[in-house]
């Protein structure tokens, strides 16, 4: 759920994480920190065309797990 399903509004498009970019995320970066989230636990970020390398690369130079995956339309 979303802030804008909570409200009762329809949720909007989902934003790119890099700090400042305002484009639409078309990826979705799964990752988990393995020093500190149980192996079941992940977080997702989100990201356009021009970031997804960047982000990705950003948590791999950390070793974390990473996965990228194609973000479904309408998925929140």
């Amino acid at each position: 759920m979303t802030g804008g399903e909570f409200f009762g509004g329809e949720a909007g498009p989902h934003r790119c994480s890099r700090s400042g970019c305002t484009e639409d995320a078309v990826w979705a970066i799964v990752w988990r920190n393995p020093r500190i989230h149980p192996e079941g636990r992940r977080k997702i970020w989100t990201a356009c065309d021009a970031h997804v390398a960047f982000l990705s690369d950003y948590l791999r130079a950390r070793d974390f797990p990473v996965t990228v995956e194609p973000r479904e339309k309408g998925a929140s």
